[in-house]
């Protein structure tokens, strides 16, 4: 999840401090599906999750409908913030576009260090940033950590949901059935005539995208981009509401109806049914496995290498601003919790190594380790750090 709209200081302080909760919650729920996978009910807890309601199992009802809604809201989120957020203009673009240009490039290249042939295909596992569990262990902090450090992290967390999104796309896309796609198309199409048309309700949206949805599902595609379809064509532009006089638009009202059934239910959900790895029943050198030494470093040190890097060396080259008010120390602490690759981490690996339990399991087991190493050192390297010396000696404001 990324930054919401704001319009004054304790609107920013209620934001984060939803997405710190909602990050929070989804660390109890991981919790739980690790003991559930290592305890006398994981038997249960598997036939559960693979037990069918109606065509589907209820996995993939989780991972491929209730997951679009995640998608939909991160399509939401990076349309506002590039036509009117975090994002709207160039020099608010470079840092953070920089910084997760480099922490998708160099954790991928640090996987393929270690893997060659079929497992290279999770060369993306550890290029995403699970921007809720890292804004959970930032609340932890208190006012430790600079708001512009904050905003940079958010608005670095748009850019890397973009990219997963294209790199999903792109990448993972199994064979294509024509005929739906062009079904998708069409969809999409008429969604666009919808907007060009000016019909500012949401219901028409909604049922043509789950129709959308039924298509790409069906093409091959994967299912969840079209949440990310539907979210590009509903319409942004402000109108009067009818209740008080702000102005809202149904964007932003979707956005908000989404933000907590899709923090405190379908990632948490997401979590429970993927984080659960039986670590009891893997083999001992499941964790010195290449896919699973490949994901740990691509987030351990791929992570921070790429956006610590990136962002210094842009601030040095004076291609963008630094956060304000930011050490280098605290700059560090927070390019080691982008290594918090949770929620699209566990997604990509399911695509990369769709039907080999064996090469998932290292995977989770990468993505797992890595993430609990980079959140306990950024956590440290915050907790210490101090502001005395600036990450830029021409700081300027986020």
């Amino acid at each position: 999840m990324v930054l919401a709209r704001l319009k004054s200081p304790s609107a920013l302080r209620r934001f984060l401090h939803g997405q710190s909760s909602a990050g929070l919650f989804l660390m109890a729920m991981a919790a739980i599906a690790l003991g559930l996978a290592n305890s006398p009910a994981a038997g249960t807890y598997d036939a559960l999750l693979h037990s069918h309601l109606g065509p589907l199992s209820i996995a993939h009802w989780i991972n491929d409908a209730l997951m679009a809604v995640f998608f939909l809201l991160v399509g939401l989120e990076i349309k506002r913030e590039m036509l009117d957020g975090q994002l709207s203009t160039w020099p608010r673009r470079m840092l953070p576009g920089v910084a997760a240009l480099g922490g998708m490039a160099v954790p991928a290249l640090l996987f393929y260090a270690f893997n060659t042939g079929e497992t290279a295909r999770g060369w993306a596992i550890p290029a995403a940033t699970d921007i809720a569990f890292a804004l959970g262990v930032i609340s932890l902090l208190g006012d430790r950590v600079p708001a512009s450090l904050r905003v940079f992290l958010a608005a670095l967390a748009i850019i890397d949901d973009l990219g997963a999104v294209i790199i999903i796309a792109v990448f993972y896309t199994a064979q294509v059935s024509w005929p739906d796609l062009l079904g998708a198309v069409l969809a999409v199409a008429g969604l666009m005539a919808m907007n060009r048309l000016r019909i500012r309700r949401l219901t028409p949206y909604l049922l043509l995208g789950v129709v959308l949805w039924i298509f790409v599902f069906r093409s091959g595609i994967h299912a969840t981009l079209a949440g990310v379809l539907l979210a590009l064509t509903i319409p942004m532009d402000v109108t009067p509401s009818r209740s008080d006089g702000d102005a809202t638009s149904p964007l932003h009202r979707l956005e908000h109806a989404l933000h907590i059934p899709v923090g405190f239910l379908i990632v948490p959900l997401f979590a429970l049914a993927n984080a659960g790895v039986p670590f009891l029943s893997l083999p001992v050198n499941a964790l010195l496995a290449p896919v699973t030494l490949g994901v740990a470093a691509g987030l351990v040190l791929g992570k921070p290498v790429g956006v610590f890097g990136l962002s210094l060396l842009a601030t040095k080259l004076g291609l963008a601003d630094a956060p304000a008010h930011a050490s280098r120390m605290q700059m560090l602490g927070v390019a080691l919790l982008c290594g918090i690759g949770f929620t699209m981490s566990l997604f990509i690996a399911l695509l990369a190594f769709p039907g080999d339990a064996i090469l998932q399991s290292e995977a989770k087991v990468g993505i797992l380790v890595g993430s609990l190493i980079s959140g306990i050192l950024g956590f440290l390297v915050l907790r210490i750090a101090h502001r005395e010396v600036p990450f830029s000696h021409t700081a300027a404001s986020a």
